[in-house]
């Protein structure tokens, strides 16, 4: 069955780092464009950055843009997002997705993972 696993996350400081890895298996991953999605208590889903199948283009939310990168090893089936200059606003439930209808746009017939629990706070 298809599965995308997220992990990495956790507890850290202002201004920290963190790196996040979404582990795919039982579809073809390289393939698939792929996003991170993220969403904070009482607010909606919040479209955070995507990459191609191949992984020359990527995309950032304005709100990340700068500090946060994403990255894929196809031969690992590996999709990561590094984050750089984590800030209190950046504590939310990170989500992996595939982008079949359109790179940046996940929707319920993409397959999503379960998410990484990420907190921000001194």
């Amino acid at each position: 069955e298809v599965q995308l696993v997220e992990s990495g996350g956790g507890l850290v400081q202002p201004g920290g780092s963190l790196r996040l890895s979404c582990a795919a298996s039982g579809f073809t991953f390289g393939m698939y464009d792929m996003s991170w999605v993220r969403q904070a208590p009482g607010k909606g889903p919040e479209w955070v950055s995507a990459i191609n199948a191949g992984g020359a283009y990527t995309y950032y939310a304005d709100s990340v843009k700068g500090r946060f990168t994403i990255s894929r090893d196809n031969a690992r089936n590996t999709l990561y997002l590094q984050m750089n200059s984590l800030k209190p606003e950046d504590t939310a439930v990170y989500y992996c997705a595939t982008d079949r209808k359109a790179m940046g746009v996940p929707d319920d017939d993409d397959y999503w993972g379960q998410g990484t629990q990420v907190t921000v706070s001194s």
